[in-house]
């Protein structure tokens, strides 16, 4: 199952357009958010697929007049919702990010993170189907995790931020398709 899911969230099979859109209805992902007293409005949505599985739907805000290219460059204010179609376990997810910042990211940057990034991902659980996850990135605050609205993990470490949020936001992350859709960019 760990070979899988690493496997899942580095390759992307095609949902179709029907498919999404009833993959968004269910997310229900808004078209404006507040993060703390900063407003958002979404930029991109996603639907990861593998197989004919849909994984999970995602979102991505910034505040209005802000790119999402520029709130991940810049370390500006930023929102991913992620919304699961799947039961997932904690390993694999794990496994899964650990695979890919090790692809993403030097050694010497997962050196300095490497307390910060063992505490995120010990504050994940086991995913259920229709679970919430948030990485709401304030440069004030920091970086906070939420599940189901409620906040599971907090740091003000900047590189963390990025390196976490560069899963779904760097190249060589996501497939580069989603990538560029998330990010509100045609592929």
């Amino acid at each position: 199952m760990r070979k899988l899911l690493i496997v899942l969230l580095l390759l992307h099979s095609a949902a179709s357009p029907a498919d999404e859109a009833a993959r968004f209805k269910e997310a229900n992902f808004p078209a404006l958010a507040q993060a703390d007293t900063t407003p958002m409005v979404r930029k991109g949505q996603i639907v990861l697929t593998y197989l004919w599985a849909d994984i999970y739907a995602a979102a991505l805000f910034t505040p209005p007049g802000i790119s999402p290219e520029q709130a991940f460059n810049e370390q500006r204010d930023l929102r991913l919702e992620l919304f699961y179609l799947r039961d997932l376990d904690h390993s694999d997810i794990t496994q899964a990010s650990a695979a890919i910042l090790k692809r993403q990211q030097s050694a010497a940057t997962l050196s300095a993170i490497d307390s910060s990034l063992k505490k995120l991902q010990a504050s994940f659980s086991d995913i259920k189907r229709g679970d919430r996850y948030a990485l709401d990135y304030d440069p004030a605050r920091g970086l906070n995790l939420e599940r189901n609205g409620k906040v599971l993990f907090n740091s003000p470490d900047p590189e963390l931020a990025k390196a976490y949020l560069g899963i779904w936001l760097a190249p060589d992350g996501l497939p580069e398709k989603l990538r560029q859709t998330l990010m509100a960019q045609t592929p």
